[in-house]
């Protein structure tokens, strides 16, 4: 399969001024691109965690700090950057779904181009970039909840992992990611500018969607190879899935995790919520009773 043509956000960006990348990073070369083995990884999320805790631990005699400019420049990057990241994904997969259909998107080694190989990498990168969201947390004393500690050191690894993995289905999980990170970020940067946002609880139904769309689609993918590979003539399957199957196994669970914590996050934040003004409404009329009584 010939690789689609560079769409118009690429060519508009190879036409500004912009030196070209090392190749080490437009292409994954374990042991070569910086955090491509598993050892660099490991140090990586050990020095976060140390940060975080260590941070909280040195804190704790201190007045919080804001750092409000430096808060919503970073929101406002991680922002627009994920914006300009979905548009080039976007503008590389719609034609291969467009001429090859979606099983193939998802499931060729071909859907697999050196474009989204670049993509990904910069996406890989942008995780260890949202780990400072967790130092801005430290430095206001906000509390750490694990879902969101543990959210983000587990998604370094999974971009990590199906990297190595070179999983066709990925662009599916990081498209959606990146859409959702659109709308988040966003919305960190502008309750950092003052602005009342109505739609927060919204967003977090966004994500618990966002994450059954990519367990349908992992676990299809992941259905597709192992009935191939194992059980073909027995199973119904369209084809074999590219990538590894420890990759597959563990996107798959990985994933299912996040379900499940986004799940409980959503009940624990706002039908507790939703509770407290009812209990609240129900002990103004209470009160009202008693002064009319």
């Amino acid at each position: 399969m010939v690789a689609p043509s560079p769409g118009p956000v690429y060519s508009l960006l190879h036409a500004l001024p912009i030196p070209s990348l090392p190749r080490t990073i437009e292409h994954w070369i374990p042991g070569q691109t910086p955090l491509s083995t598993t050892p660099e990884v490991v140090i990586a999320v050990a020095v976060y965690l140390a940060v975080i805790f260590g941070g909280q631990a040195l804190m704790r005699g201190s007045k919080p700090y804001r750092f409000k400019p430096l808060f919503m420049l970073h929101n406002f990057l991680l922002s627009t950057g994920s914006g300009l990241l979905l548009a080039l994904m976007l503008e590389e997969i719609v034609p291969i779904i467009w001429k090859h259909g979606l099983f193939h998107a998802i499931c060729a080694n071909e859907a697999w181009t050196p474009r989204l190989e670049t993509y990904y990498i910069f996406n890989y990168y942008v995780c260890y970039w949202e780990l400072f969201d967790t130092v801005f947390l430290v430095v206001k004393k906000k509390p750490l909840q694990f879902l969101h500690v543990f959210h983000h050191t587990a998604t370094a690894v999974l971009c990590y992992t199906q990297l190595n993995g070179r999983t066709s289905v990925s662009w599916v999980v990081i498209t959606l990611n990146l859409f959702v990170h659109v709308l988040m970020y966003y919305y960190y940067f502008m309750t950092a500018a003052g602005y009342k946002i109505w739609w927060k609880k919204y967003l977090t139904t966004l994500q618990i969607t966002q994450f059954v769309i990519d367990l349908f689609t992992v676990y299809f993918a992941s259905y597709s190879y192992f009935a191939w590979t194992y059980a073909r003539g027995s199973l119904p399957t369209l084809g074999s899935c590219a990538g590894t199957e420890g990759a597959a196994i563990f996107g798959c669970a990985l994933l299912t995790s996040y379900l499940f914590l986004f799940i409980a996050f959503y009940q624990r934040t706002y039908k507790k919520a939703g509770q407290n003004k009812v209990d609240a409404a129900k002990g103004a009329a209470a009160t009202v009773a008693k002064k009319t009584n």
